[in-house]
Protein backbone atom coordinates (compact mmCIF):
# COMPACT_ATOMS: atom_id res chain seq x y z
CA UNK A 1 0.00 0.00 0.00
CA UNK A 2 2.84 2.37 0.88
CA UNK A 3 4.41 1.73 -2.53
CA UNK A 4 1.14 2.43 -4.37
CA UNK A 5 0.68 5.76 -2.56
CA UNK A 6 4.31 6.70 -3.23
CA UNK A 7 4.11 5.88 -6.95
CA UNK A 8 0.82 7.78 -7.27
CA UNK A 9 2.41 10.79 -5.53
CA UNK A 10 5.41 10.51 -7.84
CA UNK A 11 3.26 10.55 -11.00
CA UNK A 12 0.86 13.22 -9.72
CA UNK A 13 3.56 15.65 -8.58
CA UNK A 14 5.81 15.02 -11.59
CA UNK A 15 3.09 15.59 -14.18
CA UNK A 16 1.71 18.66 -12.39
CA UNK A 17 5.16 20.26 -12.20
CA UNK A 18 5.79 19.57 -15.89
CA UNK A 19 2.41 20.98 -16.96
CA UNK A 20 2.75 24.04 -14.75
CA UNK A 21 6.30 24.66 -15.95
CA UNK A 22 5.50 24.24 -19.65
CA UNK A 23 2.49 26.58 -19.45
CA UNK A 24 4.67 29.30 -17.90
CA UNK A 25 7.57 28.49 -20.26
CA UNK A 26 5.18 29.19 -23.12
CA UNK A 27 4.96 32.76 -21.79
CA UNK A 28 7.90 33.52 -19.46
CA UNK A 29 7.44 37.28 -19.88
CA UNK A 30 3.96 37.00 -18.40
CA UNK A 31 5.35 35.06 -15.42
CA UNK A 32 8.09 37.66 -14.98
CA UNK A 33 5.39 40.32 -14.58
CA UNK A 34 3.99 38.31 -11.66
CA UNK A 35 7.41 38.04 -10.05
CA UNK A 36 7.93 41.77 -10.50
CA UNK A 37 4.62 42.26 -8.69
CA UNK A 38 5.90 40.21 -5.75
CA UNK A 39 9.16 42.21 -5.75
CA UNK A 40 7.31 45.55 -5.85
CA UNK A 41 7.15 47.96 -2.90
CA UNK A 42 3.55 47.14 -1.81
CA UNK A 43 4.37 43.42 -1.47
CA UNK A 44 7.93 42.43 -0.46
CA UNK A 45 9.59 45.78 -1.20
CA UNK A 46 12.53 44.23 -3.07
CA UNK A 47 12.71 46.48 -6.17
CA UNK A 48 16.37 45.60 -6.76
CA UNK A 49 15.18 42.19 -8.02
CA UNK A 50 12.76 43.63 -10.60
CA UNK A 51 15.41 44.03 -13.37
CA UNK A 52 16.18 40.32 -12.97
CA UNK A 53 12.54 39.17 -12.94
CA UNK A 54 12.67 37.69 -16.44
CA UNK A 55 15.91 35.77 -15.77
CA UNK A 56 14.49 34.44 -12.49
CA UNK A 57 11.23 33.50 -14.25
CA UNK A 58 13.08 31.54 -16.93
CA UNK A 59 15.20 29.73 -14.35
CA UNK A 60 12.17 28.77 -12.22
CA UNK A 61 10.00 27.50 -15.08
CA UNK A 62 12.81 25.43 -16.60
CA UNK A 63 13.57 24.10 -13.11
CA UNK A 64 9.89 23.09 -12.68
CA UNK A 65 9.89 21.15 -15.95
CA UNK A 66 13.22 19.44 -15.32
CA UNK A 67 12.41 18.51 -11.71
CA UNK A 68 9.09 17.03 -12.84
CA UNK A 69 10.90 14.87 -15.40
CA UNK A 70 13.60 13.92 -12.87
CA UNK A 71 10.91 12.72 -10.46
CA UNK A 72 9.07 10.69 -13.08
CA UNK A 73 12.19 8.84 -14.26
CA UNK A 74 13.69 8.52 -10.76
CA UNK A 75 16.82 10.57 -11.41
CA UNK A 76 18.93 11.50 -8.35
CA UNK A 77 15.98 10.94 -6.04
CA UNK A 78 17.37 12.58 -2.91
CA UNK A 79 18.34 15.79 -4.73
CA UNK A 80 15.07 15.83 -6.70
CA UNK A 81 12.75 15.39 -3.71
CA UNK A 82 14.66 17.93 -1.61
CA UNK A 83 14.51 20.45 -4.47
CA UNK A 84 10.78 19.87 -4.91
CA UNK A 85 10.23 20.28 -1.18
CA UNK A 86 12.14 23.57 -1.02
CA UNK A 87 10.37 24.86 -4.12
CA UNK A 88 6.87 24.00 -2.89
CA UNK A 89 7.57 25.49 0.56
CA UNK A 90 8.57 28.75 -1.17
CA UNK A 91 5.49 28.69 -3.43
CA UNK A 92 3.21 27.88 -0.47
CA UNK A 93 4.57 30.84 1.48
CA UNK A 94 4.05 33.16 -1.50
CA UNK A 95 0.49 32.02 -2.17
CA UNK A 96 -0.43 32.21 1.53
CA UNK A 97 1.03 35.71 1.75
CA UNK A 98 -0.91 36.74 -1.37
CA UNK A 99 -4.17 35.30 -0.06
CA UNK A 100 -3.92 36.47 3.55
CA UNK A 101 -2.78 40.03 2.78
CA UNK A 102 -4.69 40.21 -0.54
CA UNK A 103 -1.73 41.72 -2.40
CA UNK A 104 -1.31 39.62 -5.57
CA UNK A 105 -4.65 38.62 -7.09
CA UNK A 106 -3.29 35.79 -9.26
CA UNK A 107 -0.03 33.96 -8.57
CA UNK A 108 0.36 32.97 -12.23
CA UNK A 109 0.85 29.30 -11.27
CA UNK A 110 -0.68 28.20 -14.58
CA UNK A 111 -0.12 31.41 -16.51
CA UNK A 112 -3.19 32.70 -18.32
CA UNK A 113 -4.36 29.16 -19.10
CA UNK A 114 -6.03 28.69 -15.71
CA UNK A 115 -6.81 31.57 -13.37
CA UNK A 116 -6.82 30.71 -9.67
CA UNK A 117 -7.80 32.93 -6.77
CA UNK A 118 -5.10 33.41 -4.10
CA UNK A 119 -6.81 30.96 -1.73
CA UNK A 120 -7.23 28.39 -4.53
CA UNK A 121 -3.52 28.72 -5.33
CA UNK A 122 -2.64 28.25 -1.67
CA UNK A 123 -4.88 25.16 -1.44
CA UNK A 124 -3.24 23.72 -4.55
CA UNK A 125 0.20 24.21 -2.99
CA UNK A 126 -0.91 22.58 0.29
CA UNK A 127 -2.08 19.52 -1.68
CA UNK A 128 1.25 19.38 -3.52
CA UNK A 129 3.15 19.82 -0.26
CA UNK A 130 1.23 16.86 1.20
CA UNK A 131 2.22 14.56 -1.67
CA UNK A 132 5.83 15.79 -1.71
CA UNK A 133 6.14 15.03 2.02
CA UNK A 134 4.96 11.49 1.22
CA UNK A 135 7.74 11.30 -1.38
CA UNK A 136 10.26 12.66 1.12
CA UNK A 137 9.58 9.93 3.69
CA UNK A 138 9.47 7.21 1.03
CA UNK A 139 12.44 8.24 -1.11
CA UNK A 140 13.83 4.71 -1.18
CA UNK A 141 10.74 3.49 -3.02
CA UNK A 142 11.43 5.81 -5.98
CA UNK A 143 13.54 3.68 -8.30
CA UNK A 144 15.06 4.87 -11.61
CA UNK A 145 13.29 3.79 -14.78
CA UNK A 146 16.41 3.59 -16.95
CA UNK A 147 20.15 3.05 -16.61
CA UNK A 148 22.43 5.99 -15.81
CA UNK A 149 23.36 6.79 -19.41
CA UNK A 150 19.74 6.97 -20.56
CA UNK A 151 18.78 8.98 -17.46
CA UNK A 152 21.53 11.53 -18.16
CA UNK A 153 20.51 11.87 -21.81
CA UNK A 154 16.87 12.47 -20.87
CA UNK A 155 17.72 15.14 -18.30
CA UNK A 156 20.27 16.97 -20.46
CA UNK A 157 17.85 16.88 -23.39
CA UNK A 158 15.04 18.31 -21.22
CA UNK A 159 17.29 21.18 -20.09
CA UNK A 160 18.39 21.98 -23.65
CA UNK A 161 14.90 21.73 -25.16
CA UNK A 162 13.34 23.82 -22.37
CA UNK A 163 16.00 26.49 -22.84
CA UNK A 164 15.47 26.54 -26.62
CA UNK A 165 11.72 26.92 -26.11
CA UNK A 166 12.38 29.86 -23.80
CA UNK A 167 14.61 31.56 -26.39
CA UNK A 168 12.02 30.91 -29.12
CA UNK A 169 9.08 32.51 -27.32
CA UNK A 170 11.15 35.45 -26.08
CA UNK A 171 12.19 36.35 -29.63
CA UNK A 172 8.81 35.71 -31.20
CA UNK A 173 5.46 35.18 -29.44
CA UNK A 174 4.00 32.51 -27.13
CA UNK A 175 3.23 29.33 -29.05
CA UNK A 176 -0.25 29.20 -27.51
CA UNK A 177 -2.08 32.40 -26.59
CA UNK A 178 -4.35 32.00 -23.55
CA UNK A 179 -5.03 35.72 -23.10
CA UNK A 180 -8.35 37.48 -23.76
CA UNK A 181 -6.70 39.35 -26.67
CA UNK A 182 -5.84 36.20 -28.63
CA UNK A 183 -6.41 36.00 -32.39
CA UNK A 184 -10.10 35.49 -33.19
CA UNK A 185 -11.43 37.28 -30.11
CA UNK A 186 -13.52 40.42 -30.38
CA UNK A 187 -12.55 43.24 -28.02
CA UNK A 188 -16.07 44.68 -27.68
CA UNK A 189 -17.48 41.28 -26.71
CA UNK A 190 -14.67 40.81 -24.20
CA UNK A 191 -15.61 44.07 -22.49
CA UNK A 192 -19.32 43.30 -22.13
CA UNK A 193 -20.89 42.40 -18.80
CA UNK A 194 -23.64 39.76 -19.24
CA UNK A 195 -27.16 40.54 -18.10
CA UNK A 196 -27.71 39.38 -14.55
CA UNK A 197 -23.99 39.15 -13.78
CA UNK A 198 -23.04 39.54 -10.14
CA UNK A 199 -22.20 43.14 -9.27
CA UNK A 200 -19.44 44.30 -6.96
CA UNK A 201 -20.35 45.52 -3.49
CA UNK A 202 -18.41 48.73 -2.85
CA UNK A 203 -18.24 50.77 0.33
CA UNK A 204 -17.23 54.43 0.30
CA UNK A 205 -14.50 55.24 2.79
CA UNK A 206 -13.77 58.83 3.80
CA UNK A 207 -10.36 59.81 5.13
CA UNK A 208 -10.11 62.67 7.61
CA UNK A 209 -7.11 64.03 9.44
CA UNK A 210 -7.93 63.88 13.14
CA UNK A 211 -5.33 65.20 15.55
CA UNK A 212 -2.69 65.01 12.84
CA UNK A 213 -3.49 61.36 12.04
CA UNK A 214 -5.38 60.09 8.96
CA UNK A 215 -8.43 58.06 10.00
CA UNK A 216 -10.98 56.23 7.88
CA UNK A 217 -14.75 56.64 8.27
CA UNK A 218 -17.54 54.79 6.50
CA UNK A 219 -20.83 56.44 5.50
CA UNK A 220 -22.34 55.20 8.77
CA UNK A 221 -19.61 56.97 10.74
CA UNK A 222 -19.97 60.39 9.11
CA UNK A 223 -22.11 61.71 11.93
CA UNK A 224 -19.38 60.80 14.41
CA UNK A 225 -16.53 62.67 12.77
CA UNK A 226 -14.92 64.89 15.47
CA UNK A 227 -15.04 68.65 15.17
CA UNK A 228 -11.96 70.12 13.58
CA UNK A 229 -11.31 67.02 11.44
CA UNK A 230 -9.99 67.90 7.97
CA UNK A 231 -11.16 65.99 4.91
CA UNK A 232 -8.23 64.33 3.08
CA UNK A 233 -9.58 61.90 0.53
CA UNK A 234 -12.32 59.44 -0.43
CA UNK A 235 -11.79 55.93 -1.73
CA UNK A 236 -13.93 52.97 -2.69
CA UNK A 237 -13.39 49.76 -0.75
CA UNK A 238 -14.47 46.58 -2.54
CA UNK A 239 -16.33 44.33 -0.11
CA UNK A 240 -17.13 41.58 -2.61
CA UNK A 241 -15.96 41.64 -6.20
CA UNK A 242 -18.56 40.94 -8.85
CA UNK A 243 -18.15 39.81 -12.43
CA UNK A 244 -15.11 41.30 -14.13
CA UNK A 245 -15.13 41.02 -17.95
CA UNK A 246 -12.06 39.38 -19.53
CA UNK A 247 -11.14 42.70 -21.16
CA UNK A 248 -11.24 45.81 -18.97
CA UNK A 249 -9.28 49.04 -18.62
CA UNK A 250 -8.94 49.12 -22.42
CA UNK A 251 -8.78 52.70 -23.71
CA UNK A 252 -7.56 54.55 -26.79
CA UNK A 253 -7.17 58.01 -25.30
CA UNK A 254 -5.73 61.12 -26.83
CA UNK A 255 -5.92 64.65 -25.44
CA UNK A 256 -8.50 63.62 -22.86
CA UNK A 257 -10.88 61.81 -25.25
CA UNK A 258 -11.37 58.06 -25.67
CA UNK A 259 -11.58 56.93 -29.30
CA UNK A 260 -11.96 53.19 -28.76
CA UNK A 261 -15.55 53.04 -30.00
CA UNK A 262 -14.53 54.71 -33.26
CA UNK A 263 -11.54 52.47 -33.90
CA UNK A 264 -13.21 49.26 -32.73
CA UNK A 265 -16.00 49.79 -35.25
CA UNK A 266 -13.60 50.41 -38.13
CA UNK A 267 -12.28 47.79 -40.56
CA UNK A 268 -8.58 47.52 -41.35
CA UNK A 269 -6.96 48.98 -38.24
CA UNK A 270 -3.32 48.35 -37.37
CA UNK A 271 -2.17 48.86 -33.78
CA UNK A 272 1.52 49.36 -33.11
CA UNK A 273 1.70 48.37 -29.44
CA UNK A 274 4.67 49.66 -27.43
CA UNK A 275 3.69 49.88 -23.78
CA UNK A 276 6.99 51.55 -22.84
CA UNK A 277 8.69 53.59 -25.57
CA UNK A 278 11.74 54.33 -23.42
CA UNK A 279 12.60 50.64 -22.98
CA UNK A 280 11.19 49.38 -26.29
CA UNK A 281 13.43 47.46 -28.67
CA UNK A 282 15.16 50.13 -30.79
CA UNK A 283 15.52 47.89 -33.84
CA UNK A 284 11.81 47.17 -33.60
CA UNK A 285 10.85 50.86 -33.34
CA UNK A 286 13.08 51.67 -36.30
CA UNK A 287 10.90 49.41 -38.49
CA UNK A 288 7.59 50.97 -37.52
CA UNK A 289 7.48 54.01 -39.83
CA UNK A 290 8.08 51.93 -42.98
CA UNK A 291 5.41 49.50 -41.76
CA UNK A 292 3.09 52.46 -41.20
CA UNK A 293 3.60 53.69 -44.78
CA UNK A 294 3.11 50.21 -46.27
CA UNK A 295 -0.07 49.58 -44.26
CA UNK A 296 -1.51 53.02 -44.99
CA UNK A 297 -1.00 52.45 -48.73
CA UNK A 298 -3.20 49.36 -48.39
CA UNK A 299 -6.02 51.23 -46.72
CA UNK A 300 -5.23 50.65 -43.03
CA UNK A 301 -5.63 53.15 -40.24
CA UNK A 302 -2.39 52.94 -38.28
CA UNK A 303 -2.10 54.13 -34.69
CA UNK A 304 0.34 53.60 -31.86
CA UNK A 305 -0.72 52.35 -28.43
CA UNK A 306 1.42 53.19 -25.42
CA UNK A 307 1.43 54.03 -21.73
CA UNK A 308 4.35 56.42 -22.17
CA UNK A 309 4.12 60.13 -21.38
CA UNK A 310 3.57 62.79 -24.09
CA UNK A 311 7.21 63.84 -23.67
CA UNK A 312 8.43 60.29 -24.20
CA UNK A 313 6.15 59.92 -27.23
CA UNK A 314 7.54 63.12 -28.76
CA UNK A 315 11.12 61.98 -28.17
CA UNK A 316 10.51 58.55 -29.73
CA UNK A 317 8.69 60.00 -32.76
CA UNK A 318 11.57 62.38 -33.42
CA UNK A 319 14.26 59.72 -32.89
CA UNK A 320 12.67 57.12 -35.16
CA UNK A 321 10.91 59.41 -37.62
CA UNK A 322 7.45 58.07 -36.76
CA UNK A 323 4.55 60.10 -38.18
CA UNK A 324 1.57 58.13 -36.86
CA UNK A 325 -0.31 59.20 -33.72
CA UNK A 326 -0.05 57.45 -30.35
CA UNK A 327 -3.03 56.78 -28.10
CA UNK A 328 -2.86 56.06 -24.37
CA UNK A 329 -3.77 52.78 -22.75
CA UNK A 330 -2.86 51.37 -19.33
CA UNK A 331 0.52 49.58 -19.36
CA UNK A 332 -0.88 46.41 -17.74
CA UNK A 333 -3.55 46.16 -20.44
CA UNK A 334 -0.98 46.69 -23.20
CA UNK A 335 1.28 44.02 -21.69
CA UNK A 336 -1.71 41.69 -21.72
CA UNK A 337 -2.46 42.45 -25.36
CA UNK A 338 1.04 41.58 -26.47
CA UNK A 339 4.33 40.61 -24.86
CA UNK A 340 6.73 42.11 -27.41
CA UNK A 341 7.62 45.79 -27.14
CA UNK A 342 6.83 46.82 -29.89
CA UNK A 343 4.42 44.44 -31.62
CA UNK A 344 1.66 44.60 -34.21
CA UNK A 345 -2.05 43.83 -33.86
CA UNK A 346 -4.43 43.83 -36.85
CA UNK A 347 -8.10 44.55 -36.11
CA UNK A 348 -11.24 44.31 -38.20
CA UNK A 349 -14.20 45.92 -36.42
CA UNK A 350 -12.70 45.01 -33.08
CA UNK A 351 -11.88 41.40 -33.97
CA UNK A 352 -8.20 40.50 -33.67
CA UNK A 353 -7.02 39.01 -36.98
CA UNK A 354 -3.24 38.91 -36.45
CA UNK A 355 -0.63 39.49 -33.77
CA UNK A 356 3.01 39.73 -34.80
CA UNK A 357 6.30 40.24 -32.96
CA UNK A 358 8.53 42.99 -34.35
CA UNK A 359 10.98 40.24 -35.36
CA UNK A 360 8.32 38.63 -37.57
CA UNK A 361 7.01 41.52 -39.66
CA UNK A 362 7.48 39.42 -42.80
CA UNK A 363 4.62 37.21 -41.54
CA UNK A 364 2.12 40.08 -41.62
CA UNK A 365 -0.71 39.58 -44.08
CA UNK A 366 -2.43 42.76 -45.23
Amino acid sequence: MKNIITQFSRIFVGILFIISGLIKLNDPIGFSYKLAEYFSEPVFNMPFFIPFALAIALFLVILEVVLGIMLLIGYKTKFTVWSLLLLIVMFTFLTFYSAYFNVVKDCGCFGDALKLTPWQSFTKDIVLLFFIIILYFNRKLIQPLFNNNVQNIVIYASIVLSSLLGVLVLNHLPLIDFRPFKVGNNIQKGMRIPDGAEKSVVEMVFIYKVGGVDKEFTEKDLMNIPEGAVFVDRKDKVITEGYVPPIHDFTMEKEGSDYKEEFLESPKVMLIVAYDLVHADEDGLAKMEKLHIDAKAKGYQVIGMTASSPEEIATAKKQFGMTFDFYFCDAITLKTIERANPSIVILDKGTILQKVHHNDLADLKF
